[in-house]
């Protein structure tokens, strides 16, 4: 079942860049699954993944075509999230800026929320 809450929002750009995982995948009816994991310097890390079908508890959204999933646990810390896809000369990926985040690690791939 689709919510109308829009718990994180996607920029034009990691939507055509999830679209073409999808399409390379086989699995253009799946999702993008995001979350948040305990690990890392900071406490916590963030995670995508393609999926075929949410869990029963998870919310699901749908953003420009793109459908995404999100635990409720992970929904806590990514309330008003923005992902982004960068290219540039020191790599390209995905970037999420999150409004909850109150310290990150140097090396910015773990954070703490308040």
């Amino acid at each position: 079942m689709m919510s109308k809450t829009t718990l994180v929002t996607l920029t034009p750009k990691a939507v055509s860049k999830v679209k073409e995982f999808l399409t390379v995948e086989g699995k253009q009816n799946a999702g993008l699954r995001l979350y948040v994991a305990g690990g890392g310097c900071a406490g916590l890390s963030y995670g995508m993944v393609i999926e075929e079908n949410p869990s029963e508890e998870d919310i699901v959204m749908e953003e420009q075509g793109v459908k995404v999933f999100v635990d409720p646990m992970s929904a806590q810390h990514l309330k008003g999230a923005n992902v982004d896809y960068v290219e540039s000369l020191m790599g390209s990926g995905f970037k999420i800026e999150n409004p909850n985040v109150v310290s990150s690690c140097a090396c910015g791939h773990s954070f703490t929320t308040g």
